[in-house]
Protein backbone atom coordinates (compact mmCIF):
# COMPACT_ATOMS: atom_id res chain seq x y z
CA UNK A 1 0.00 0.00 0.00
CA UNK A 2 3.13 2.29 0.42
CA UNK A 3 3.78 2.41 -2.96
CA UNK A 4 2.30 4.91 -5.12
CA UNK A 5 -0.39 4.75 -8.19
CA UNK A 6 -1.38 6.64 -11.04
CA UNK A 7 -5.00 6.27 -9.67
CA UNK A 8 -7.32 5.59 -6.33
CA UNK A 9 -10.39 4.49 -6.57
CA UNK A 10 -12.63 5.11 -3.74
CA UNK A 11 -15.44 3.15 -3.54
CA UNK A 12 -15.64 -0.59 -4.58
CA UNK A 13 -19.57 -1.12 -6.14
CA UNK A 14 -20.14 -1.42 -9.01
CA UNK A 15 -19.26 1.43 -10.38
CA UNK A 16 -15.81 1.60 -8.68
CA UNK A 17 -15.26 -1.48 -9.88
CA UNK A 18 -16.02 -0.53 -13.78
CA UNK A 19 -13.51 2.46 -13.42
CA UNK A 20 -10.77 0.32 -11.48
CA UNK A 21 -11.23 -2.11 -14.52
CA UNK A 22 -11.37 0.67 -17.43
CA UNK A 23 -8.32 2.31 -15.85
CA UNK A 24 -6.29 -0.97 -15.93
CA UNK A 25 -7.43 -1.44 -19.48
CA UNK A 26 -5.77 1.87 -20.54
CA UNK A 27 -2.62 0.88 -18.37
CA UNK A 28 -2.85 3.13 -15.48
CA UNK A 29 -1.71 1.95 -12.29
CA UNK A 30 -4.64 1.38 -10.32
CA UNK A 31 -5.82 0.76 -6.54
CA UNK A 32 -9.49 -0.04 -5.72
CA UNK A 33 -10.12 0.83 -2.53
CA UNK A 34 -13.17 -0.15 -0.31
CA UNK A 35 -14.46 -0.12 3.05
CA UNK A 36 -16.01 -3.24 3.57
CA UNK A 37 -14.20 -6.44 4.18
CA UNK A 38 -16.03 -7.67 0.67
CA UNK A 39 -16.94 -5.49 -2.40
CA UNK A 40 -20.11 -4.89 -4.10
CA UNK A 41 -21.54 -5.09 -0.50
CA UNK A 42 -23.06 -1.38 -0.43
CA UNK A 43 -25.83 -0.20 -3.05
CA UNK A 44 -24.32 -2.98 -5.23
CA UNK A 45 -25.73 -6.09 -2.99
CA UNK A 46 -29.22 -4.09 -2.63
CA UNK A 47 -29.98 -3.90 -6.18
CA UNK A 48 -32.03 -4.65 -8.05
CA UNK A 49 -30.23 -5.83 -10.88
CA UNK A 50 -32.63 -4.30 -13.50
CA UNK A 51 -30.51 -3.64 -16.66
CA UNK A 52 -32.63 -0.45 -17.63
CA UNK A 53 -33.41 0.87 -21.00
CA UNK A 54 -33.39 5.06 -20.53
CA UNK A 55 -36.99 5.80 -20.36
CA UNK A 56 -36.90 8.03 -17.70
CA UNK A 57 -34.44 10.47 -17.73
CA UNK A 58 -33.91 14.14 -19.16
CA UNK A 59 -32.45 13.61 -22.71
CA UNK A 60 -28.70 14.44 -22.93
CA UNK A 61 -28.03 14.17 -19.15
CA UNK A 62 -25.07 11.88 -17.82
CA UNK A 63 -28.19 9.62 -16.22
CA UNK A 64 -29.50 9.36 -19.84
CA UNK A 65 -26.66 8.99 -21.81
CA UNK A 66 -24.59 6.49 -19.75
CA UNK A 67 -27.82 4.52 -19.00
CA UNK A 68 -28.17 3.91 -23.14
CA UNK A 69 -24.67 3.30 -23.43
CA UNK A 70 -24.10 1.49 -20.48
CA UNK A 71 -26.63 -1.35 -21.29
CA UNK A 72 -25.24 -2.58 -24.79
CA UNK A 73 -22.19 -2.44 -22.43
CA UNK A 74 -23.46 -4.39 -19.50
CA UNK A 75 -24.34 -7.19 -21.85
CA UNK A 76 -21.19 -7.41 -23.67
CA UNK A 77 -19.07 -7.31 -20.20
CA UNK A 78 -21.61 -10.41 -18.94
CA UNK A 79 -21.26 -12.37 -21.73
CA UNK A 80 -17.35 -11.60 -21.99
CA UNK A 81 -17.05 -12.31 -18.60
CA UNK A 82 -19.35 -15.16 -17.51
CA UNK A 83 -21.72 -13.22 -15.32
CA UNK A 84 -25.68 -14.54 -15.17
CA UNK A 85 -27.86 -12.06 -16.69
CA UNK A 86 -31.04 -12.72 -18.32
CA UNK A 87 -32.09 -10.65 -21.68
CA UNK A 88 -36.18 -10.40 -20.11
CA UNK A 89 -37.96 -7.63 -21.65
CA UNK A 90 -40.05 -4.93 -19.47
CA UNK A 91 -44.04 -4.06 -20.00
CA UNK A 92 -44.23 -0.74 -18.94
CA UNK A 93 -48.75 -0.83 -18.07
CA UNK A 94 -51.45 2.00 -18.20
CA UNK A 95 -54.72 1.12 -16.80
CA UNK A 96 -56.37 4.47 -17.69
CA UNK A 97 -56.75 7.08 -19.86
CA UNK A 98 -54.48 9.71 -17.84
CA UNK A 99 -51.94 7.32 -17.75
CA UNK A 100 -52.31 6.34 -21.42
CA UNK A 101 -51.15 9.76 -22.78
CA UNK A 102 -48.25 9.76 -19.65
CA UNK A 103 -47.31 6.43 -21.48
CA UNK A 104 -47.08 8.24 -24.82
CA UNK A 105 -45.30 11.17 -22.77
CA UNK A 106 -42.28 8.54 -21.76
CA UNK A 107 -42.01 6.74 -24.91
CA UNK A 108 -41.55 10.45 -26.70
CA UNK A 109 -38.66 11.33 -24.16
CA UNK A 110 -37.78 7.68 -24.57
CA UNK A 111 -36.76 8.31 -28.32
CA UNK A 112 -35.08 11.58 -27.68
CA UNK A 113 -32.75 9.61 -25.52
CA UNK A 114 -31.54 7.13 -27.72
CA UNK A 115 -33.77 4.00 -26.06
CA UNK A 116 -33.22 0.75 -28.71
CA UNK A 117 -36.19 -0.01 -29.86
CA UNK A 118 -38.73 0.86 -27.50
CA UNK A 119 -42.65 0.65 -28.88
CA UNK A 120 -45.77 1.42 -27.79
CA UNK A 121 -48.15 -1.91 -28.13
CA UNK A 122 -51.90 -2.42 -27.23
CA UNK A 123 -53.60 -4.12 -24.08
CA UNK A 124 -54.01 -7.34 -26.18
CA UNK A 125 -50.10 -6.93 -26.97
CA UNK A 126 -49.14 -6.67 -23.68
CA UNK A 127 -51.09 -9.77 -22.51
CA UNK A 128 -49.67 -12.12 -25.00
CA UNK A 129 -46.21 -11.06 -24.22
CA UNK A 130 -47.08 -11.60 -20.02
CA UNK A 131 -49.85 -13.25 -19.58
CA UNK A 132 -49.28 -13.26 -15.81
CA UNK A 133 -50.40 -9.57 -15.33
CA UNK A 134 -53.12 -7.66 -15.13
CA UNK A 135 -54.70 -6.70 -18.82
CA UNK A 136 -53.57 -2.54 -19.23
CA UNK A 137 -54.95 -0.81 -22.00
CA UNK A 138 -52.00 -0.24 -23.60
CA UNK A 139 -48.12 -0.38 -22.43
CA UNK A 140 -44.40 0.11 -23.65
CA UNK A 141 -42.65 -2.80 -24.39
CA UNK A 142 -38.43 -2.67 -24.27
CA UNK A 143 -37.20 -5.56 -25.34
CA UNK A 144 -33.46 -4.84 -24.12
CA UNK A 145 -34.28 -4.16 -20.28
CA UNK A 146 -32.89 -7.30 -18.39
CA UNK A 147 -31.81 -8.32 -14.90
CA UNK A 148 -28.24 -9.07 -13.98
CA UNK A 149 -26.21 -10.98 -11.15
CA UNK A 150 -24.97 -7.05 -10.10
CA UNK A 151 -22.25 -8.30 -6.88
CA UNK A 152 -20.99 -10.84 -9.24
CA UNK A 153 -20.31 -8.03 -12.00
CA UNK A 154 -18.86 -5.78 -9.63
CA UNK A 155 -16.19 -8.90 -8.48
CA UNK A 156 -16.06 -9.80 -12.26
CA UNK A 157 -14.93 -6.23 -12.99
CA UNK A 158 -12.66 -6.34 -9.97
CA UNK A 159 -10.91 -9.54 -10.85
CA UNK A 160 -10.26 -7.96 -14.40
CA UNK A 161 -8.64 -5.02 -12.81
CA UNK A 162 -6.77 -6.90 -10.70
CA UNK A 163 -5.27 -8.95 -13.90
CA UNK A 164 -4.20 -5.74 -15.55
CA UNK A 165 -1.68 -5.23 -12.47
CA UNK A 166 -4.67 -3.35 -10.26
CA UNK A 167 -4.28 -3.49 -6.16
CA UNK A 168 -7.95 -4.82 -4.85
CA UNK A 169 -7.99 -3.61 -1.37
CA UNK A 170 -11.04 -4.40 1.19
CA UNK A 171 -11.09 -3.23 4.71
CA UNK A 172 -9.49 0.04 3.43
CA UNK A 173 -11.36 2.63 4.48
CA UNK A 174 -10.51 6.19 3.58
CA UNK A 175 -9.04 7.76 7.33
CA UNK A 176 -7.62 10.57 5.87
CA UNK A 177 -6.36 12.37 2.60
CA UNK A 178 -4.02 15.29 2.65
CA UNK A 179 -2.04 16.91 -0.58
CA UNK A 180 1.94 15.38 -1.65
CA UNK A 181 4.40 15.67 -3.99
CA UNK A 182 3.36 14.23 -7.08
CA UNK A 183 -0.21 13.93 -5.83
CA UNK A 184 -2.38 12.85 -2.88
CA UNK A 185 -1.49 10.76 0.08
CA UNK A 186 -4.85 8.69 1.38
CA UNK A 187 -3.85 6.85 5.05
CA UNK A 188 -6.50 3.67 4.88
CA UNK A 189 -7.38 0.72 7.11
CA UNK A 190 -4.93 -0.90 5.31
CA UNK A 191 -1.93 1.80 5.22
CA UNK A 192 -0.89 4.57 3.40
CA UNK A 193 -1.06 5.47 -0.87
CA UNK A 194 0.22 7.71 -2.66
CA UNK A 195 -2.20 8.60 -6.08
CA UNK A 196 -1.57 11.12 -9.23
CA UNK A 197 -5.83 11.23 -9.40
CA UNK A 198 -8.79 10.32 -6.71
CA UNK A 199 -11.80 8.93 -8.08
CA UNK A 200 -14.21 9.43 -5.44
CA UNK A 201 -16.83 7.13 -5.73
CA UNK A 202 -18.34 5.95 -2.05
CA UNK A 203 -21.80 5.99 -3.13
CA UNK A 204 -23.80 7.58 -0.21
CA UNK A 205 -20.27 7.96 1.40
CA UNK A 206 -19.01 10.30 -1.57
CA UNK A 207 -19.78 13.73 0.33
CA UNK A 208 -17.65 12.44 3.78
CA UNK A 209 -14.86 10.82 1.19
CA UNK A 210 -14.87 14.72 -0.19
CA UNK A 211 -14.64 16.53 2.94
CA UNK A 212 -11.73 14.42 3.62
CA UNK A 213 -10.46 15.74 0.44
CA UNK A 214 -10.90 19.20 1.65
CA UNK A 215 -13.18 19.67 -1.46
CA UNK A 216 -16.91 20.79 -1.37
CA UNK A 217 -19.99 18.43 -1.97
CA UNK A 218 -24.20 18.29 -2.30
CA UNK A 219 -26.84 17.19 0.16
CA UNK A 220 -27.19 13.43 -0.64
CA UNK A 221 -30.84 12.60 0.84
CA UNK A 222 -31.23 8.77 2.07
CA UNK A 223 -33.89 7.17 0.19
CA UNK A 224 -35.22 3.67 1.44
CA UNK A 225 -36.65 1.30 -0.84
CA UNK A 226 -38.14 -1.74 0.14
CA UNK A 227 -39.35 -5.00 -1.04
CA UNK A 228 -41.10 -7.93 -0.82
CA UNK A 229 -40.79 -11.25 -1.81
CA UNK A 230 -44.06 -12.46 -3.80
CA UNK A 231 -45.52 -15.98 -3.60
CA UNK A 232 -47.20 -16.47 -7.62
CA UNK A 233 -49.15 -19.15 -8.67
CA UNK A 234 -48.29 -18.38 -11.86
CA UNK A 235 -44.86 -16.20 -12.24
CA UNK A 236 -44.31 -13.53 -14.48
CA UNK A 237 -41.42 -14.00 -17.18
CA UNK A 238 -41.32 -10.18 -17.93
CA UNK A 239 -40.63 -7.00 -15.78
CA UNK A 240 -44.25 -5.18 -15.24
CA UNK A 241 -43.83 -1.51 -14.22
CA UNK A 242 -46.54 0.85 -13.87
CA UNK A 243 -46.48 4.86 -15.73
CA UNK A 244 -44.77 6.48 -13.05
CA UNK A 245 -47.00 9.12 -11.32
CA UNK A 246 -46.58 13.03 -11.81
CA UNK A 247 -44.48 14.11 -9.01
CA UNK A 248 -43.74 10.36 -7.76
CA UNK A 249 -40.17 9.59 -6.23
CA UNK A 250 -39.23 6.68 -7.64
CA UNK A 251 -40.45 4.53 -10.18
CA UNK A 252 -43.38 2.87 -8.16
CA UNK A 253 -43.71 -0.31 -7.00
CA UNK A 254 -42.73 -3.28 -10.12
CA UNK A 255 -42.52 -6.70 -10.78
CA UNK A 256 -38.86 -7.56 -10.68
CA UNK A 257 -37.49 -10.88 -11.63
CA UNK A 258 -34.43 -12.30 -10.25
CA UNK A 259 -32.38 -15.25 -11.68
CA UNK A 260 -33.35 -18.06 -9.38
CA UNK A 261 -36.77 -17.61 -10.43
CA UNK A 262 -37.51 -15.51 -7.70
CA UNK A 263 -40.32 -12.43 -8.01
CA UNK A 264 -40.61 -9.55 -5.86
CA UNK A 265 -42.40 -6.34 -5.82
CA UNK A 266 -40.64 -3.36 -5.08
CA UNK A 267 -39.03 -1.03 -4.72
CA UNK A 268 -41.06 1.99 -2.46
CA UNK A 269 -39.48 5.17 -2.00
CA UNK A 270 -39.31 7.14 1.15
CA UNK A 271 -36.98 9.39 2.15
CA UNK A 272 -35.46 8.39 5.85
CA UNK A 273 -32.75 9.16 8.49
CA UNK A 274 -33.22 5.38 9.31
CA UNK A 275 -29.84 3.80 8.14
CA UNK A 276 -31.31 0.25 10.03
CA UNK A 277 -31.80 -1.83 6.89
CA UNK A 278 -32.25 -4.76 8.86
CA UNK A 279 -35.30 -2.92 10.60
CA UNK A 280 -38.84 -4.29 8.86
CA UNK A 281 -40.95 -1.08 7.76
CA UNK A 282 -44.38 -0.10 9.33
CA UNK A 283 -46.99 -3.06 9.01
CA UNK A 284 -49.49 -0.94 6.85
CA UNK A 285 -46.70 -0.68 3.96
CA UNK A 286 -48.14 -4.42 3.15
CA UNK A 287 -51.03 -3.19 1.99
CA UNK A 288 -49.97 -0.37 0.28
CA UNK A 289 -47.72 -2.92 -1.85
CA UNK A 290 -50.33 -5.05 -1.94
CA UNK A 291 -52.29 -2.82 -3.60
CA UNK A 292 -50.00 -2.36 -6.16
CA UNK A 293 -48.80 -5.86 -7.07
CA UNK A 294 -53.49 -6.08 -7.64
CA UNK A 295 -52.71 -3.12 -10.04
CA UNK A 296 -50.35 -4.72 -12.02
CA UNK A 297 -51.04 -8.65 -11.70
CA UNK A 298 -54.51 -8.69 -10.49
CA UNK A 299 -55.92 -10.22 -7.22
CA UNK A 300 -53.09 -11.86 -5.06
CA UNK A 301 -54.05 -14.76 -2.40
CA UNK A 302 -53.48 -14.08 1.49
CA UNK A 303 -50.28 -14.60 2.84
CA UNK A 304 -48.36 -13.79 -0.90
CA UNK A 305 -46.15 -11.33 -0.15
CA UNK A 306 -43.69 -11.62 2.82
CA UNK A 307 -41.05 -8.81 3.44
CA UNK A 308 -38.02 -9.52 1.77
CA UNK A 309 -35.30 -6.53 2.91
CA UNK A 310 -34.47 -2.93 1.92
CA UNK A 311 -31.84 -0.63 0.49
CA UNK A 312 -31.23 3.52 0.42
CA UNK A 313 -30.42 5.57 -2.85
CA UNK A 314 -28.40 8.45 -2.21
CA UNK A 315 -30.81 11.19 -4.32
CA UNK A 316 -29.69 14.35 -5.46
CA UNK A 317 -33.00 15.48 -5.16
CA UNK A 318 -34.82 15.94 -1.83
CA UNK A 319 -38.72 15.29 -0.93
CA UNK A 320 -39.56 18.76 -2.51
CA UNK A 321 -37.93 17.90 -5.22
CA UNK A 322 -39.55 14.69 -7.79
CA UNK A 323 -37.58 15.54 -10.97
CA UNK A 324 -35.62 13.37 -12.80
CA UNK A 325 -32.80 11.05 -11.67
CA UNK A 326 -29.61 13.19 -11.97
CA UNK A 327 -25.47 12.14 -11.99
CA UNK A 328 -23.02 14.07 -11.36
CA UNK A 329 -19.39 14.13 -11.92
CA UNK A 330 -17.05 17.41 -10.96
CA UNK A 331 -13.80 18.00 -9.79
CA UNK A 332 -12.72 19.62 -6.65
CA UNK A 333 -10.23 21.95 -5.50
CA UNK A 334 -8.27 18.47 -4.18
CA UNK A 335 -8.06 17.99 -8.20
CA UNK A 336 -10.38 14.63 -7.33
CA UNK A 337 -12.91 13.33 -9.35
CA UNK A 338 -15.95 12.84 -7.26
CA UNK A 339 -19.10 11.24 -8.71
CA UNK A 340 -22.39 11.92 -6.97
CA UNK A 341 -25.84 10.67 -6.58
CA UNK A 342 -25.18 7.76 -8.47
CA UNK A 343 -28.50 5.82 -8.19
CA UNK A 344 -30.22 3.76 -10.38
CA UNK A 345 -29.91 3.17 -13.08
CA UNK A 346 -25.70 3.23 -12.02
CA UNK A 347 -25.51 -0.07 -11.99
CA UNK A 348 -27.06 -0.25 -15.57
CA UNK A 349 -24.55 3.09 -16.51
CA UNK A 350 -21.68 1.63 -14.61
CA UNK A 351 -19.17 0.68 -17.46
CA UNK A 352 -20.68 4.06 -19.53
CA UNK A 353 -19.91 5.83 -16.51
CA UNK A 354 -16.09 4.88 -16.11
CA UNK A 355 -15.64 5.46 -19.54
CA UNK A 356 -16.61 9.22 -18.78
CA UNK A 357 -14.37 9.51 -16.12
CA UNK A 358 -11.37 8.10 -18.08
CA UNK A 359 -12.17 10.36 -20.64
CA UNK A 360 -11.96 13.09 -17.87
CA UNK A 361 -8.65 11.99 -16.26
CA UNK A 362 -6.33 11.66 -18.87
CA UNK A 363 -7.76 14.99 -20.57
Amino acid sequence: MEDGVDLAVVGGGVVGCAIAAEASARGLSVALLEREPGLGRGGTARNSGVLHSGLYYRPGSVAATACVRGQALCYELAAALGVPHRRTGKLVVAHDDAELEALDALLANAAASGARDVERVTGGRAAQLEPAMRQPLGALWCPHTGIIDAPALASALAARAARGGALVAVGAAVLGAAPSAGGTRLDTGRGPILAAQVVNSAGLGAPAIAALLGDEAPTLWPCRGDWYALRAQRPPARLVYPVRAAGQTGLGVHVCLDLGGGVRLGPDARFTADADLGTPPPSTLLDAFRAAGERLLGPLPPGALRWDGAGVRPRLRGPDDPGPVEFRIERGRSGALHLFGVESPGLTAAPALAELVLQRIVA
